[in-house]
């Protein structure tokens, strides 16, 4: 007898697929899940180091495109496309400047100059961009407060600022001192060239300071004034030299306008009208003609002192007197009439000139007046 065993039949395949080929899904699926696996770490690691610090993380540079500028009509040409420069990689620095109101000279000390022929108190200062008053209170020992006193080869104080360079006397304290120039203690303490201790400071006599802005007292080196008649041409002629006389009270009588008493080009050539200096020095050569700026009488024709060296001047007869310095030579005399545009002397550079030119004041009643507001 047989037996027969039962036999489990094979499941059919679905029509269409063979054996051993996989699907789409099969492919895609793991590479997927792997992608999405990458992408989560990435993202892991990227918070993680954010989070530890110290660490910063550069960002790129956003370019800015340079503007186009726009292209003249009728050229013809494509517009040029500038480059793009990122601005991170742009960089400009600039210097810093310490001195834009004032020369740059050093503020820590005091420089030199030795005058030459032709300086002026007036022409240095501008030079130095100071006031002339700083450089007559800078060689008070020298100059004595009078700029017609500045000869060629001295040797001047060019102080570091405009005020007042001063040498410090017995009895004098920092505050006397800065009450008699008129600032502030500490204007004299804080000055870098004066080095003296903030918190203690102490000067010493024969000790030079600088007082920045100080303002002192500028001494008038002039000759009298001289008008017509008796009255003080005696006594005048004995003290300030041969020159005056008795003149009585007539003779021309001024216009009461005023000329310009020299030919050439009118034009400065030293002082010009300042507190120092109350008059203005026209250029002039040697042997130029000097005419009077108006008529009236000669009330001094001569040598004279002050620094005026030969001197002329007039009385208009008005209240006004003009007077004529530094002459080489005197073509009038004491008590002549002369009308305007006469002339009455010859330039030169007598008494204390530095060099060839006209030294010419206006005076009213006594009291100076600026030139330059009376000429023509």
């Amino acid at each position: 007898m047989k037996l027969k065993f039962a036999t489990r039949e094979k499941p059919e395949k679905p029509q269409g697929i063979e054996e051993g080929r996989k699907t789409p899904a099969d492919i895609w699926l793991p590479k997927i899940g792997w992608g999405v696996a990458l992408i989560m770490v990435g993202f892991t690691v990227f918070v993680a180091i954010k989070k530890v610090p110290g660490i910063v993380l550069a960002e790129a540079p956003v370019p800015t495109p340079t503007p186009i500028a726009p292209i003249p009509q009728g050229s013809g040409g494509a517009p040029h496309m500038p480059d793009i420069v990122s601005t991170s990689l742009i960089s400009v620095s600039r210097a810093a400047d310490g001195h834009t109101s004032k020369p740059s000279r050093p503020l820590d000390k005091v420089q030199h100059y030795i005058v030459e022929k032709g300086d002026s108190v007036f022409s240095i200062s501008k030079q130095y961009d100071l006031k002339p008053e700083s450089i007559l209170w800078a060689n008070f020992d020298t100059l004595q407060d009078d700029p017609q006193m500045l000869s060629v080869g001295i040797d001047l104080n060019i102080p570091p600022t405009d005020g007042v360079y001063y040498k410090v006397t017995k009895y004098d304290t920092l505050e006397k001192i800065a009450s008699k120039f008129h600032v502030h203690v500490e204007d004299i303490v804080m000055w870098p060239s004066n080095k003296l201790d903030f918190v203690n400071p102490k000067i010493e006599v024969g000790q030079y300071l600088m007082i920045p802005g100080g303002v002192g007292e500028v001494r008038q080196w002039i000759v009298p004034d001289i008008a017509k008649g008796k009255s003080g041409t005696l006594a005048n002629s004995k003290i300030i030299g041969p020159g005056a006389c008795e003149t009585g009270e007539g003779g021309a009588v001024g216009t009461g306008s005023f000329i310009w008493p020299t030919n050439n080009v009118h034009k400065i050539s030293g002082n010009d009208y300042w507190s120092g200096h109350l008059g203005i020095d026209i250029a002039a050569l040697t042997g130029d003609y000097i005419k009077a700026s108006d008529s009236g009488v000669v009330v001094y024709a001569g040598p004279i002192g002050g620094g005026y060296g030969n001197f002329v001047m007039i009385d208009h007869g008005n209240g006004y007197r003009t007077a004529y310095g530094h002459n080489s030579a005197v073509l009038v005399r004491c008590g002549q009439s002369v009308t305007q545009g006469q002339t009455i002397a010859l330039a030169g550079s007598t008494g204390n000139s530095t060099g060839p030119h006209l030294h010419f004041e206006i005076r009213y009643y006594g009291g100076f007046i600026n030139p330059w507001a009376l000429l023509n």
